[in-house]
């Protein structure tokens, strides 16, 4: 069952991300790398209670922040809706040991009933332009690509801002 996450679960939670940068490196994808995600970034999730969990037998195997807050990067996309009442999407991560079974699904499906029972009016989101899987995922789930952004720090290659209408 999806949850919030708790402040001593960060620890585990970081090693679940840099599986997931070490496979994805193992795949010739480079989007997460020692500046992100961050324990920073974690700890204001927390504090948020935009962090959730999904656990295992007891043992965390994905994460998901379910943000109301827009980052500065995405002023300029041409959103389909306007700028308010929407949740925006971070840190989707399943650890790889774990991938191919359907809980990356069961976390968007998480998020996005989250959104529908708040009364949002989309779910917004970006993913690596060099991560194809990714964009697939997303894009099967009825998300348009509508531009592109920039983290430096992350890659020279833009991620793909995606946004699903509810």
């Amino acid at each position: 069952m999806i949850r919030h996450a708790k402040i001593s679960e960060i620890s585990d939670i970081l090693l679940i991300t840099k599986a997931c940068a070490a496979y994805m490196e193992s795949k010739g994808i480079y989007q997460w790398n020692e500046h992100y995600p961050s324990k920073e970034a974690f700890l204001i999730d927390v504090d948020r209670n935009e962090l959730y969990v999904l656990p295992e037998n007891e043992k965390i195997i994905g994460t998901v922040v379910i943000s109301t807050h827009m980052d500065k990067e995405y002023i300029p996309i041409k959103w389909l809706t306007a700028n308010e009442k929407n949740i925006y999407i971070h840190r989707l991560s399943v650890h790889p040991d774990f991938q191919r079974k359907g809980y990356a699904q069961q976390l968007m499906d998480f998020a996005e009933e989250y959104a529908r029972q708040n009364d949002f009016v989309s779910v917004r989101l970006d993913t690596f332009s060099q991560n194809k899987q990714n964009q697939k995922f997303y894009e099967t789930r009825g998300y348009q690509k509508l531009g592109d952004i920039f983290f430096l720090k992350q890659s020279e290659y833009p991620f793909h801002c995606y946004e699903l209408v509810l």
